[in-house]
């Protein structure tokens, strides 16, 4: 059972993109070790809802706090220093720096000098990402920069991964690949909020989820309360 404690507290979350308002009150808490989905169709406010959490949006409002400490108004390295890793819907790599400089470029002990993910346990993880060492970013297919994007988020021995999107686009095989090593991830003990469309995988692999409509908190709760809800399907447009 996951650790109860908070990794992140948030409360009353509003987001603006200029006079537009994204987001509307939204609450959400992540325990150490716990994996949260996060639900909606498109559009509804759930890349926002990750980028203010991370300091990216700058017309926000609401209390934010990751470890106890207020991360309201922080800026996206306050918030990655904590130990919060990033994988985002893009992925974000460089492309024109190697594998290996991707990967080495982004280690850092974690909090309390955590070095649970060295250089060589990514690489045992992504073997794909061992045989292209030498080739640059742009050199990769789309499947290969997915795992390069969670690999780099990984050496920097996080306590929580935040995965936008992480199967999207990708081939069947490549996506089962992700799955598995988000599974990996779980297992290692850090704490996970993961987006993806495929709802009934992310429900299968977490202990909560949060369904946003229209930047709101419609559904929350266990996997399995938000699973067995009537209401599921019609927030979801399946």
């Amino acid at each position: 059972m996951a650790n109860t404690e908070p990794i992140l507290e948030a409360r009353g979350v509003h987001a603006w993109y200029g006079s537009s308002h994204i987001l509307h009150g939204v609450d959400l808490q992540i325990g150490r070790g716990e994996t949260v989905g996060l639900l909606g169709r498109n559009g509804m406010g759930k890349s926002t809802l990750i980028r203010t959490l991370l300091g990216h949006v700058a017309q926000r409002d609401g209390r934010i706090a990751f470890f106890g400490q207020d991360c309201s108004r922080a800026k996206p390295h306050e918030v990655a220093r904590l130990g919060v890793a990033y994988v985002p819907e893009g992925r974000g790599i460089f492309p024109n720096l190697s594998v290996r400089e991707n990967l080495v470029m982004a280690a850092r002990p974690g909090r309390d000098g955590r070095r649970d993910w060295p250089y060589e346990r990514v690489l045992d993880t992504f073997p794909r990402l061992k045989e292209r060492l030498a080739n640059l970013g742009a050199q990769l297919s789309g499947g290969e920069q997915q795992m390069l994007s969670i690999g780099r988020a990984l050496m920097t021995h996080p306590e929580l991964v935040i995965l936008d999107e992480a199967t999207e686009g990708l081939a069947p095989l490549i996506v089962a690949e992700i799955w598995r090593v988000i599974g990996d991830i779980r297992g290692s003990g850090i704490a996970t909020l993961i987006v993806d469309r495929d709802y009934r995988k992310v429900l299968a692999r977490c202990d909560r989820a949060l369904v946003l409509q229209k930047g709101q908190a419609v559904l929350a709760g266990s996997a399995d309360e938000v699973a067995g809800s009537p209401a599921l399907a019609g927030f979801l447009g399946v």
